[in-house]
Order: structure tokens, then C-alpha cells, then sequence
């Protein structure tokens, strides 16, 4: 799975090729990030190198304290990112939207159940992936139709966790 890492105005492309190796820019590199806290703290061994990193999300938006600096991490998985760049964002206004997992899992948590209203931007699911929780959120206001993913579960790219009307 391919990733892309925008700090700054600089953007990294990521590649997960298996456990413990990513390619960073095309660039093989040896990795092993461990969440050390149960929360916001993680351990990163880069290369034989070891850091500490502090990360905490918001909104989509990733903030890591690494050596005493502090980055701001937009990250953007392949497919989000070329189905942004081919709609412009475009949500359709009505319909039936389906929620699907970006990436192979394991459920963590469904967060809304059938027939209650969301927000645009609400989560409503999280997924763990490669070590991270990934929050998925619905892309306009609505209503929960069928929720097919629950907490536990483990579950492939592309499958539909839930709907929304």
C-alpha cells in the first residue's frame, strides 16, 4: 500500500512493501514502530536507529514531537489520494454512499449503528492497519443504513463495512 506524506511543503511517497520494510521515495528502508503507551507514544527503530516519537492526530492532521521538533503529517493513502484528485472531492448530494476499508485490518470499533444521523467528517469506524488506527469518516451528513463490520473483525481492502443514505 502506498502513502502519501505531505510535511511541509514537501511530500514523501510511502510504500508498505511487508513487515518491517517501507520505501520512502523509492528509497528501501528498515522499520519497526511500536506504540509504546497504549496511546500517543511510540517507539521507531529506523535503519538500526532508535527515536521516540510523540503523535497525536487531529482532524486528519498528524502532529509528531521527533527529537524536540514538531511536524505537522498530512498523510493520504494511494487510493484516497487519486480518487481526490479524479473527483475534486466530489461526494454525490444523495444516494447511497458505501464505506469501505482502505486497507486489510482488523476492526477496533464501529462507532455509529443503523438508522442514526451523521455528520460530514464524523468518524464512524476505526481500523487498525500496519500497527496504526486509521479513522474512517463519513463524507457528507446522512443516515446509517447497513452496518456490516463489527468491533473484532478482521477485514480486506475494498470490503463495505457500512453504508450511509
Amino acid at each position: 500500500m502506498k502513502y502519501a506524506a505531505t510535511v511541509g511543503d514537501r511530500t514523501f511517497i510511502i510504500e508498505v512493501n511487508r513487515e518491517n520494510e517501507i520505501s520512502v521515495d523509492n528509497r528501501p528502508e528498515q522499520v519497526d514502530f511500536r506504540c509504546i503507551d497504549q496511546d500517543s507514544l511510540f517507539s521507531l527503530l529506523l535503519n538500526q536507529r532508535s527515536y521516540e516519537a510523540f503523535v497525536e492526530e487531529r482532524d486528519g492532521v498528524y502532529q509528531v514531537l521527533l527529537q524536540g521538533r514538531l511536524y505537522t503529517v498530512r498523510v493520504e493513502d494511494e487510493r484516497a489520494r487519486r480518487l481526490a484528485q479524479a473527483t475534486r472531492g466530489f461526494v454525490p448530494a444523495s444516494g447511497e454512499i458505501k464505506i469501505k476499508a482502505p486497507m486489510p485490518g482488523l476492526i477496533v470499533a464501529v462507532l455509529v449503528e443503523e438508522g442514526q444521523a451523521v455528520t460530514a467528517g464524523q468518524v464512524v469506524a476505526i481500523l487498525e492497519s500496519m500497527k496504526m488506527e486509521n479513522e474512517l469518516k463519513a463524507p457528507r451528513a446522512g443516515i446509517v443504513g447497513r452496518v456490516r463490520a463489527r468491533q473484532g473483525q478482521s477485514v480486506e481492502q475494498n470490503q463495505v463495512l457500512l453504508t450511509i443514505q
